[in-house]
């Protein structure tokens, strides 16, 4: 604080790229100002020369030419000096958007710097395997559990399925059945009337023989 109360702030590049564009604009509008004053001059002068050479006088019109002429080299002076700095306050705007860029690129490499300096790559590599392990853990579970569910839904299918055949069986064997024992009570009938009226001996050891077969029959069905 006290050196800067002594010598002044320092200025900054960019700071100085403005005033300097300042102290050039300003000169150039100076250079306009004296040239259309020159211009001014220069037809005053024509005029001038006119009049002095209708009236004859001769000599103040050569004094005249002389004073025109160099009014016009000046004012093509003025000319070629506000185009040389015009061409130089072009050069400062230029510096002046370079110096921008400048430190636009300075934020950004020290953003990059800070970025690079963050992303460590062991720790990236160990994530990344990391992931990957995990990854192929998780596939590996969901393969097992999709076996095990189909493994679950096939039995549950196998039994469904060996309900279907077992009620199958037991339907024609019913049916079998059905038909065995419609046959037997009519031989039953004609067995059993011999029997009861009790004429013959024969007709009872009959029925006898043919409760057996009917029952080995009911046996080998269960068997079956």
């Amino acid at each position: 604080m006290p050196l800067e109360w002594l010598f002044g702030r320092r200025m900054t590049p960019d700071e100085m790229l403005r005033k300097n564009q300042r102290a050039l604009n300003k000169a150039m509008r100076e250079l306009d100002r004296e040239r259309v004053k020159m211009e001014q001059q220069e037809k005053k002068i024509i005029a001038d020369i006119k009049k002095m050479a209708k009236q004859g006088q001769m000599d103040a019109v050569k004094i005249m030419a002389k004073d025109l002429v160099r009014t016009r080299r000046y004012i093509k002076k003025f000319m070629l000096m506000r185009a040389n700095i015009q061409a130089v306050s072009l050069k400062i705007q230029t510096l002046k958007s370079q110096n921008a860029m400048a430190q636009a690129m300075k934020g950004v490499t020290r953003a990059m710097m800070n970025m690079n300096r963050q992303m460590k790559l062991p720790e990236i590599q160990k994530i990344m395997q990391e992931f990957e392990k995990q990854s192929e853990i998780m596939d590996m579970k969901e393969e097992m559990m999709n076996d095990v569910i189909d493994d679950a839904m096939g039995d549950e299918d196998d039994e469904e399925e060996s309900d279907a055949v077992v009620t199958q069986v037991l339907d024609e064997l019913g049916l079998q059945l059905t038909d065995q024992l419609s046959d037997v009570p009519a031989a039953g009938s004609t067995l059993a009337a011999p029997a009861a009226k009790g004429k013959t001996p024969v007709a009872a050891g009959a029925d006898a023989d043919a409760d057996a077969d009917l029952q080995a029959r009911l046996d080998n069905l269960r068997r079956e």
